[in-house]
């Protein structure tokens, strides 16, 4: 038990620095802080008598940074959620995504195409350890909200390949 506690206390240590480092450790130019609500998994295979959570709900932030070379946003991320079997399972890491600006009307929107690093602790893999990963991701939106989905390839025997979601969306920029 006391390892257990010992691993969350380390990830929840690691996602406030991580949030810290973003506000303390940037260049003074505008970014966008965001706060991310997780909320649907979309499971695109099954096994003979498991039924999945589909149902993802959780909490995290994403804090995209000014543009490089006007097309690749770098950002940050953390959060939270309740998996597939229903656990609470943490991820932190971040990564580059390609941003294409488009009109669709009067509106103007974004489609972002890149990837994410991250470190994440789920019970039931790894036993529980925090574990590297790098998943696709795209997003899709306005500069105020957003849906961002990532493609979760099959990984271990036990899993299935996952359309993971979840609605950005942004409170200011800084």
């Amino acid at each position: 038990m006391e390892n257990g506690l010992t691993a969350g206390r380390c990830v929840r240590t690691s996602i406030i620095t991580l949030f810290l480092m973003c506000f303390f450790a940037v260049p003074a130019y505008a970014d966008d802080f965001s706060v991310l609500l997780n909320g649907k998994a979309i499971h695109l295979d099954s096994q003979p008598g498991v039924t999945y959570n589909e149902n993802n709900w959780g909490v995290g932030f994403q804090y995209d940074m000014a543009p490089v070379q006007e097309k690749w946003v770098p950002f940050v991320t953390a959060s939270e959620f309740k998996d597939s079997n229903k656990n609470t399972s943490y991820y932190f890491g971040g990564g580059f995504l390609h941003r294409t600006n488009f009109e669709w009307g009067k509106t103007s929107m974004h489609f972002d195409a890149g990837g994410i690093a991250f470190l994440m602790k789920r019970k039931g893999f790894k036993d529980g350890d925090l574990f590297p990963g790098i998943l696709p991701v795209v997003s899709l939106g306005t500069s105020r909200v957003a849906v961002n989905m990532t493609f979760i390839p099959k990984v271990d025997p036990k899993m299935v390949p996952i359309l993971f979601f979840q609605l950005k969306v942004t409170l200011g920029t800084f």
